[in-house]
């Protein structure tokens, strides 16, 4: 969290001069369709990549420093305008996605302390109740719903197991209730020549029992370069594939322990270097599809009386979005270290999203709005599964539909689809 927060320092005169770009909505739904060429096929993998810590503004500019991104990916998939995380700083957001679970205090300043949940109740749309980082296991997570339905799933986490006496190559984790030492990025070494930037915090996997006291999280929690083999037949792909970048990759430090520039420019590289391999894969080539999000916005950045930086969260939020059961009432302050944060609101703010898959057209451009909890919602459907937790609010759009968006998937009947004009 503290780089992340000197990170935001740093850039803070860039990210006041940004402005916000202007999409035009296109609802125009004849535009969606392209040759029926896939016939009744319907999606059977989904990969997410999970980027770090950036406004929509800045990443999706004509300007960006993530031209891959912003430019080449959108031209060949969807640009989902409208999508926002669902809280700050890290944590919150990537439960959310896996679970929709709503923030804690802890998960939304990152667990410093790898603290098992108290659980209290269960309210009757599925947010636990209590306090802490790690949800007993009567919560349940997409990996236990894909594994009840018999599919297959696997996360893929970079630089997990470079350091081990910091963390296991497999399931890595702190010790419950320790102190996660995994919150910043370790130097290159003797010992260690590649260092170690794995964040536990952007491992949501391990913050649920029914995942970390399963012999599944050995299995299916591995170290970003098993991904290659996995990806080499449709047999050994999983259903589910979740990747998260290490610190540096996924664009969190600027500038990296490596010496790597960090921010947009290497969480572009990383996507250049996989997103070819990803799209490359039978399963993907057959009936995949490639989200790329990010966990959160930026925040701006002021400084006291004192000179002491206030680090200000705007929190907008979007889909009617609910605070969850364990949060106060909003604006919040809170003091880590030497930082003020000020949270105006709960939401994680506009941070945009691409879609790929041969099932969209190229081109398309949604200004429908999405969250973390839509992400979720969207892969339940795609595998025939219940909504978890705020995946099942009343309202809540999915990518795909007629009746709930504008981004078509050509899927031979997989979602409603709209044929007005057609």
């Amino acid at each position: 969290m503290f780089k992340f927060l000197g990170r935001f320092i740093a850039a803070a005169a860039m990210v006041a001069a940004m402005a916000a770009p202007q999409f035009a909505a296109a609802r125009d739904y004849d535009n969606y369709f392209w040759n029926d060429q896939f016939g009744n096929q319907t999606i059977k993998h989904v990969f997410v990549i999970t980027l770090e810590n950036e406004d929509y503004s800045v990443t999706f500019a004509p300007n960006s420093k993530a031209p891959y991104l912003s430019q080449t990916l959108t031209s060949k998939g969807a640009l989902l305008v409208q999508y926002f995380g669902t809280g700050h700083a890290s944590l919150d957001n990537y439960i959310s996605m896996i679970s929709g679970q709503g923030a804690t205090p802890q998960t939304r300043n990152d667990c410093l302390t790898y603290a098992d949940f108290q659980l209290t109740g269960i309210t009757p749309d599925g947010q636990a109740i209590g306090s802490g980082c790690v949800y007993p296991s009567v919560i349940k997570t997409l990996p236990d719903q894909l594994k009840a339905a018999g599919k297959t799933w696997r996360a893929y986490m970079g630089d997990m197991g470079n350091d081990p006496s910091r963390e296991s190559s497999v399931c890595g984790h702190p010790a419950l209730n320790a102190v996660d030492l995994t919150q910043n990025a370790e130097k290159p070494s003797t010992a260690y020549p590649q260092g170690d930037q794995y964040a536990t915090r952007h491992n949501p996997f391990m913050y649920f029992h029914s995942i970390i006291d399963s012999a599944d999280c050995t299995a299916n929690v591995v170290n970003l370069n098993q991904l290659t083999q996995d990806l080499r037949s449709k047999a050994t792909t999983p259903n589910f594939v979740f990747i998260t970048p290490n610190l540096c990759d996924d664009g969190h430090d600027a500038p990296c322990v490596t010496g790597a520039p960090g921010g947009l420019v290497s969480a572009d590289l990383f996507l250049q270097k996989w997103v070819p391999i990803i799209m490359a894969s039978p399963a993907y080539k057959e009936n995949g599809l490639l989200v790329i999000n990010f966990d959160e916005s930026a925040a701006t950045v002021s400084f006291n009386a004192s000179g002491a930086p206030v680090i200000t969260f705007q929190g907008d939020t979007c889909c009617s979005e609910q605070p969850g059961a364990n949060l106060a009432s909003f604006p919040q302050t809170d003091a880590i270290g030497p930082y003020t944060l000020v949270e105006n609101n709960y939401g994680g703010d506009q941070t945009g999203a691409v879609l790929l898959s041969p099932f969209i057209k190229p081109g398309t451009v949604s200004n429908t709005p999405f969250n973390h909890y839509s992400l979720l919602k969207t892969i339940e459907d795609i595998f025939g599964l219940d909504h978890l937790g705020y995946a099942g609010q009343p309202g809540l759009l999915g990518f795909f539909g007629c009746v709930s968006s504008d981004v078509v998937a050509r899927t031979g009947g997989q979602f409603a689809e709209c044929n007005r004009g057609h």
